[in-house]
């Protein structure tokens, strides 16, 4: 029931991790919530697929397509029109997350969050195969499953959301307070997300633990989810106007090669991004999604082009490292 529906309203505090769910909503963007148990992180992922445009005709008969072989197609409900939102358990089988099976291959949870949401909870807790098997669709956009039988290909175009603890204890931060675990458990722990993997997402955001003055309110209500979507729109509308023509739809989905000849952000705006290239911050695959990111808030805030306000906020967005640009404007502002 859509009056039922999650709202981001009930999001207490959370600002930069409400914003970088935006900017995931607006381009595509994977997303990598980092933080300590009860601080949210599922509330926000829960809330990502009201803010994502209803599906496109094509899209919902794809989805409704993997639904239905998948055998839970909503009864009476002849196309499936919403995001689709699809959240595994952390003991899931590679199989059961790629798809798979004896006889007729079944759509495993990345076709069943195809032109939807896929998260992870937990994600330093799934097997090290099954996290690695994801990198395959999430370059292609599909799955390739072959049995005695034959050959299967399934859509799996999905928008990944991970969440992890900090710590096997959950409490470590960057100062370690109130932490128990040994600086090795955390690196151990933290290694368990591959960094090819982690190098694919481009939004990471450590979630803060709720303060008092969230929980009593002192900080007002947050924005609700139709307001937020009607922007994602916008900006998915200005996107798709200067992606007419071409084979990508989504900032997230643009080669770095074309954002730095075709289109390019404003002079100057990309200095403190090729300052961090150059002091080894920044991988050249880094600079190039920072740019995808930077166009995101670009269109977020209705500019023609990035500025260094707009890199600024991506680099923050990027790395996890607060620089203050996040404070100066919000994605939608």
């Amino acid at each position: 029931d859509c009056a039922d529906f999650p709202d981001l309203a009930d999001v207490t505090g959370q600002h930069t991790a409400r914003r970088a769910l935006e900017v995931a909503a607006a381009g595509g963007h994977h997303l990598f919530l980092s933080g300590p148990p009860g601080a949210g992180k599922t509330m926000l992922a829960e809330r990502l697929p009201w803010i994502l445009p209803p599906l496109t005709r094509q899209d919902s008969v794809e989805v409704t397509a993997v639904h239905s072989v998948a055998g839970i197609l909503p009864p009476g409900e002849p196309l499936v029109s919403r995001p689709p939102y699809c959240a595994p358990h952390h003991s899931a089988t590679m199989q059961s997350l790629v798809g798979g099976g004896t006889g007729v291959p079944r759509p495993g949870a990345v076709s069943l969050a195809h032109r939807g949401v896929l998260f992870l909870d937990e994600a330093a807790e799934f097997h090290s195969r099954a996290l690695d098997a994801l990198r395959q669709p999430l370059e292609s956009g599909h799955v390739v499953i072959a049995r005695a039988a034959g050959v299967v290909r399934l859509p799996a175009r999905f928008l990944m959301v991970l969440a992890a603890n900090p710590c096997p204890c959950g409490r470590h931060t960057l100062h370690g307070a109130g932490c128990e675990c040994p600086p090795s458990v955390v690196r151990r722990y933290q290694a368990r997300l591959s960094g090819p993997l982690l190098d694919r997402v481009d939004l990471r955001v450590e979630v803060e633990p709720v303060t008092r003055s969230d929980l009593l309110g002192q900080g007002g209500r947050g924005e609700p989810s139709e307001v937020v979507a009607d922007r994602v729109r916008e900006a998915r509308e200005r996107a798709a106007g200067r992606l007419t023509g071409t084979p990508w739809r989504l900032n997230s989905e643009v080669p770095g090669q074309e954002l730095r000849t075709r289109w390019q952000a404003a002079p100057g705006a990309l200095a403190q991004a090729e300052r961090e290239l150059e002091r080894g911050l920044l991988t050249a695959r880094g600079l190039d999604r920072v740019l995808r990111v930077a166009w995101t808030v670009a269109d977020l805030r209705g500019r023609d082009r990035p500025e260094a306000l707009d890199v600024a906020v991506a680099l923050e967005l990027r790395t996890g490292i607060a620089r203050g640009a996040m404070s100066l404007t919000g994605a939608g502002t």
